[in-house]
């Protein structure tokens, strides 16, 4: 048997200035798409040939610009017709939260394009991110559907592979299945949904017995993305019957898992500490351990921010007689880096930082010795060994502040590429990262971990956020 591998994942901010071009993805074809799926050997246990179609991330970006996704889609569908008559299912991992400019999410048009040339029946399994968009065409065009359970998502790799396992048993056991789904109306945030907080520990939980029935071969929970506006944005819940007998079955327990969420929705919260700029900046001054994170969250670059805005920067200059150490890690300024690409480590620099794009990313000046250079590596999600640009490190003048600059957005959150310019952020008082919620390794090492609710991009507030085309009424947006 032969199985058919793909992957397409885009966090599409549309409230940034950038498009997202073909030169935002990492693309592997072939057998380097099978490896950076990571689900090869699953299918190896099981006899099972895999032929790559495509392999193309570009994580956290803006709207995708039409040419770069018509390419991408036109690599599925080719190799699907190419392939058709040797393969006896197709393995794909769709985000969900693609938006493709004049068209809408590049994750369903794939589905259904590859659908036009399978028909209803050849199985497609799909593994995707609980932070991606379901519609109800979309979920039946599935066979198999399911998402990450934690978030951060540190089982995406085995969700992956659970994935293409239930796939292999199903070819070894052909049964005319279709997930069931129901749309909740609710709207979250991620830092809404950390999995090691409730409710949604006790979510994963209810769903985890779930699958222990029988007649369950898997539940999930969407919770959707929101950084742009669409009419599929919102939570949703799939269960993916057992046999075409279980169907109505799940259909009760589908049912069961909404009414589940539903009664929690006054519990979802942000996890962790909060607070406004100002007073996460004295949180942070006056705590006494080290190091203490203070997460930039209206610049999350994590959920499509483009890491320009300088707002935390300005909030530390502008401290007299600064006593603790700082590290910010990083403001993407390719500008900036221009400049600074042929300057030697250890000479002193005057430049402004900030891309000037609005309020939020305004040129801060700077003097500084450059104390290193290096790569800018990508983490688990984005790949440990994929380089995604430039770093220059800056020890500011008469202030103790470290200041990173990057060629591109991907988020530093991995001791591994700290190491890669020469940082510790363990030696450092404070901490400074363009994120959310922290991510593992930096909460394992992290003694105080503050989200600060700057302004940009990725906003926390939902109920600020300016919807046009959701479904109304919508909690907590609207009174339910």
């Amino acid at each position: 048997m032969k199985v058919l591998v793909g992957f397409f994942t885009t966090e599409s901010n549309t409230h940034i200035p950038e498009i997202a071009t073909i030169a935002n993805y990492d693309i592997g074809f072939g057998e380097e798409c099978v490896r950076k799926c990571n689900v090869k050997d699953v299918f190896d246990d099981y006899g099972i040939e895999t032929i790559g179609a495509i392999y193309a991330n570009a994580h956290g970006a803006g709207g995708i610009e039409r040419n770069a996704f018509d390419y991408i889609e036109s690599c599925f569908v080719n190799a699907v017709k190419e392939h058709l008559q040797e393969i006896d299912g197709i393995y794909l991992h769709l985000h969900g939260a693609s938006e493709v400019l004049g068209l809408g999410s590049g994750d369903h048009h794939i589905l259904a394009e590859i659908r036009k040339i399978t028909g209803p029946y050849l199985p497609i399994a799909v593994s995707c991110d609980p932070h991606g968009n379901l519609t109800k065409e979309y979920v039946e065009q599935c066979t198999i559907l399911r998402s990450f359970r934690e978030s951060p998502h540190t089982d995406a790799d085995q969700t992956k592979k659970k994935v293409a396992k239930m796939l292999c048993d199903l070819l070894n056991n052909r049964q005319n299945i279709r997930p069931v789904y129901r749309k909740l109306p609710l709207i979250l945030g991620g830092e809404q949904s950390v999995s090691t907080d409730e409710p949604v520990a006790s979510i994963n939980r209810f769903m985890d017995e779930m699958e222990k029935d029988p007649r369950v071969l898997s539940a999930s929970w969407h919770v959707g993305y929101l950084r742009h506006d669409c009419d599929c944005a919102g939570c949703g819940v799939v269960v993916v019957p057992k046999t075409g007998n279980d169907i109505a079955y799940c259909t009760q327990k589908c049912n069961e898992l909404y009414d589940y969420i539903w009664n929690k929705r006054h519990e979802f919260h942000y996890t962790g500490v909060t607070a406004s700029p100002d007073d996460a900046l004295t949180m942070v001054l006056n705590f006494d351990g080290k190091p203490a994170f203070l997460t930039d969250s209206g610049d999350n670059v994590t959920s499509g921010a483009t890491g320009w805005n300088t707002v935390v920067l300005r909030q530390f200059l502008n401290i007299k007689n600064l006593k603790k150490s700082v590290l910010i890690a990083n403001i993407c300024d390719p500008k900036a880096m221009d400049l600074l690409k042929d300057e030697p480590i250890g000479k002193e620099v005057s430049l402004s930082v900030g891309m000037n794009y609005d309020k939020n990313s305004l040129p801060t000046p700077v003097t500084g010795t450059i104390a290193a250079k290096g790569r800018q590596f990508g983490n688990m999600w984005s790949g440990k060994d994929k380089v995604w640009g430039q770093i220059t490190v800056l020890k500011l003048k008469d202030i103790p502040v470290t200041l990173c600059l990057a060629t591109s957005r991907n988020t530093m959150c991995e001791l591994h590429q700290f190491e890669e310019i020469g940082i510790d952020p363990r030696n450092y008082d404070i901490v400074v990262v363009k994120q959310g919620y922290i991510f593992p390794e930096m909460k394992k090492i992290a003694k105080m971990v503050v989200m600060s609710l700057t302004d940009g991009s990725t906003p926390q507030d939902t109920r600020a956020i300016d919807f046009k085309r959701i479904l109304r009424p919508m909690y907590p947006i609207d009174n339910i």
